[in-house]
């Protein structure tokens, strides 16, 4: 590995956070997240990328994908009916296309969240998390990461959806060695070791494919939130070792994903504060670090590592931030604050009141060098997705 080490986040790190006006999302008004779809649950937002990174763009749609579950019930129970599902985005007017893939195509019981690249011959690679088993009498938490190749349709009907026949294969999965295996029965959401979110990643300086990776590494008694790194080799893909380790500071790097951006490699992934150590350490935002190549070696942006946190006022409004190679930031709305209350606790009702479950206002970076700040979305002709 050229970048010589793993970068590690560390408390040292934690200890030069403060909330400040450049990093902090304004408060969403509820109003301005209107449901997409009335009945679904949408979260964990990507594009359908082109390989330059673009988002690729069909018969007049940006296309992306999110995942989905109908809107019912606890909307923590979502995780255990995760389907991925295909939009269409043009200006401020987003089209539902449906799931991307038929029932029982893919090898888990649920779908989660990944990346999507367009190919020249017509097809979409699709890179996702098979979470369980399917057919699983109740959900597991095995993790691992599959890849289908569909083709593409667009006709003069107006239709667009991806070929149901495809195949799924499992592309990747943790090693046991550098990754702790991603295999447990039990758990929740936050509670389980990661081999997910696999974010695709062509870098410009060798014109290569690799993909991104939430996993665990062991720490003590626990474990503990890691970027694993992938790279292509023909048909197959080869586990490198981690390009960011969080020990003692938090136990899941989300989505993670890079961009270049004036010749820097800006390596971004998510986090929430109730997977720090302590529980409330550091709040649920974008975390993100720097390097001059893929490989590193990485520093923290604006020395602790924070992006962009939710208002102190609104720490769950929002969550699974996705920044573009134009540095917009994607996200969803995620819980309404109610009185300090943790709503993933709450009844279902009350919870369900809170729950955003749609795409949230789109804001976007600032970045220069080692330093980054979030636009106010007021000055953003994008704002509101």
């Amino acid at each position: 590995m050229s970048g010589g080490r793993p970068a590690r986040w560390t408390r040292r790190h934690l200890d030069l956070l403060a909330e400040s006006g450049v990093t902090t999302a304004p408060v969403i008004d509820p109003a301005a997240v209107p449901r997409i779809l009335p009945d679904h649950d949408l979260w964990d937002l990507w594009p359908v990328q082109e390989e330059d990174g673009s988002t690729s763009v069909t018969g007049g749609y940006e296309l992306w994908m999110a995942l989905s579950a109908p809107a019912l019930g606890h909307p923590e129970k979502r995780h255990d009916q995760a389907r991925i599902r295909l939009l269409g985005k043009n200006g401020g007017q987003w089209k539902d296309l449906g799931d991307a893939f038929a029932d029982g195509a893919s090898p888990g019981s649920r779908e989660w969240s990944g990346s999507a690249v367009r190919r020249s011959d017509g097809t979409v690679s699709v890179f996702y998390t098979a979470a369980g088993r399917r057919g699983e009498a109740r959900p597991t938490y095995q993790q691992s990461v599959i890849e289908t190749q569909p083709v593409l349709i667009a006709d003069d009907r107006g239709r667009i959806l991806l070929r149901q026949d495809a195949g799924h294969r499992e592309v990747l999965r943790s090693d046991g060695r550098m990754y702790l295996p991603a295999d447990e029965a039990d758990g929740a959401p936050g509670r389980i070791r990661a081999f997910r979110d696999p974010g695709w990643f062509r870098d410009p300086a060798d014109g290569r494919d690799y993909l991104l990776v939430a996993a665990s590494t062991a720490w003590k008694d626990g474990f503990t939130g890691a970027i694993a790194l992938a790279e292509s080799r023909g048909d197959a893909w080869s586990l490198l070792p981690p390009l960011l380790i969080a020990e003692g500071v938090n136990h899941e790097l989300e989505r993670p994903h890079v961009i270049v951006h004036d010749s820097w490699y800006y390596l971004f992934f998510c986090a929430q504060r109730h997977t720090f150590h302590p529980a409330g350490r550091a709040p649920t935002g974008l975390y993100g670090f720097a390097a001059p190549s893929l490989t590193g070696p990485y520093e923290p942006l604006n020395g602790s590592g924070l992006v962009l946190q939710n208002p102190s006022v609104e720490p769950d409004q929002a969550y699974a931030w996705l920044v573009l190679p134009d540095r917009h930031v994607v996200s969803f709305a995620n819980y309404r604050s109610h009185q300090g209350m943790d709503l993933r606790y709450a009844g279902a009702a009350q919870a369900r009141a809170g729950f955003g479950g749609t795409i949230a206002p789109m804001l976007r970076l600032t970045l220069d060098g080692m330093s980054a700040s979030v636009v106010p979305a007021a000055t953003d002709s994008r704002n509101g997705s």
